[in-house]
């Protein structure tokens, strides 16, 4: 019998993770929450797990890796929109109709917003797998806290830079746009520093379980290279 182990369990969880993150930071994002006078989407519970989790895998198994991660994430987010737009759209039960509009409440993502939302994610993400992957090269591997850091606030920067305008522009005030999309940068930044303690002890555990520490060099970051593992 061949016992030999072909997956690393520490990947496979990080990965089922990374996308029921994302899954779900896409239906938490139909409640606004609001704490004194500012305003949240739901969404901010989860979301920025997904950029600790791109963090983790980038440190741990390199930029190949978390490449393949994100493009699992944007798949499965896509299939659930798809099959959420499908089932909004079949007919409901005549028992059931009068809770059909909060169904669709939730399911029914509209395509400015779900575009809004892909194109957001895919680039966040990539951008703050790339920034990782450098600075860790850069820094011989030290600095950690920083890189995650660093990493997180481009990442973040560029998906709300491209969200927040798809999504809401000319539907609301450009300051008020402006000042919604340094909010989200902040606040998910800081998601980011009060969890490190945490990243940094996962991330020293897993790469004493796995005996792997990667270091990127002659990688090529070109997103569309997904069978480059």
């Amino acid at each position: 019998m061949n016992n030999k182990k072909n997956v690393s369990v520490s990947f496979m969880c990080m990965g089922i993770l990374f996308c029921t993150c994302l899954i779900a930071s896409n239906l938490l994002e139909t409640k606004v929450l609001q704490f004194g006078s500012f305003t949240f989407t739901a969404g901010v519970l989860c979301f920025p797990v997904s950029y600790i989790l791109n963090d983790c895998i980038a440190e741990v198994w390199g930029y190949r890796k978390v490449r393949l991660i994100i493009w699992m994430g944007f798949l499965m987010n896509f299939l659930v929109v798809v099959l959420g737009s499908l089932a909004v759209m079949l007919p409901a039960a005549d028992y059931w109709e009068e809770n059909a509009p909060h169904f669709n409440f939730v399911f029914g993502l509209a395509p400015r917003i779900a575009f809004a939302s892909f194109t957001a994610f895919f680039v966040g993400s990539f951008v703050n797998a790339y920034v990782m992957s450098r600075m860790k090269l850069s820094s011989h591997g030290r600095h950690f806290s920083w890189r995650a850091i660093a990493s997180t606030l481009w990442g973040e920067g560029a998906d709300s830079l491209i969200f927040f305008p798809l999504a809401f522009g000319g539907l609301m005030p450009w300051t008020d746009l402006v000042r919604l999309v340094v909010l989200q940068v902040i606040t998910k930044t800081l998601y980011e520093v009060v969890a490190l303690p945490v990243t940094i002890r996962v991330v020293r555990y897993v790469k004493k379980l796995e005996q792997t520490d990667t270091y990127d060099e002659n990688v090529s970051y070109n997103p569309l290279k997904i069978g480059d593992l």
